[in-house]
């Protein structure tokens, strides 16, 4: 557990120097702040891994053979997720700069822009729901 906190706390620390430097305009913060990223996604892989494989339970279920079907069961649920969180990711990004713009004009169409963007994020909730459904027939 103090181990966890000290890597977080490292990435933290890191991509707030990165920004710092960036926006102070000194040379090299894009790599502060690039290595912050690129350690904190190889921190939470790694944690992953281990999460999954030191778990007992992990050990029984590899004792027990999967079938053909449940792989490709196990391939659909992540593309499902995957090109929904994409298409959601792209979503938002379009309505966000929008929003964005006619929030800066009319401040007061702030509730209206919020119903748009929850909407655009709603896909990434259908995919995942999707997934849970192929998972639950796997």
């Amino acid at each position: 557990m103090f181990g966890l906190a000290i890597c977080c706390g490292t990435v933290a620390t890191m991509i707030g120097l990165g920004y710092f430097m960036q926006h102070r305009g000194f040379k090299g913060g894009r790599i502060f702040y690039l290595s912050g990223l690129g350690i904190s996604s190889l921190l939470v892989f790694t944690g992953a891994a281990l999460s999954i494989t030191m778990h007992p339970a992990f050990a029984e279920a590899a004792a027990a053979p999967l079938g053909t079907g449940a792989g490709m069961g196990f391939i659909a649920a992540a593309v499902s997720t995957g090109l929904a969180c994409l298409g959601a990711g792209l979503a938002v990004a379009s309505v966000g700069s929008a929003a964005l713009g006619l929030v800066g004009e009319k401040p007061e169409m702030l509730g209206t822009t919020l119903i748009y963007l929850g909407l655009s994020e709603g896909i990434a909730i259908y995919g995942v729901i999707v997934s849970l459904l192929i998972l639950g027939r796997v």
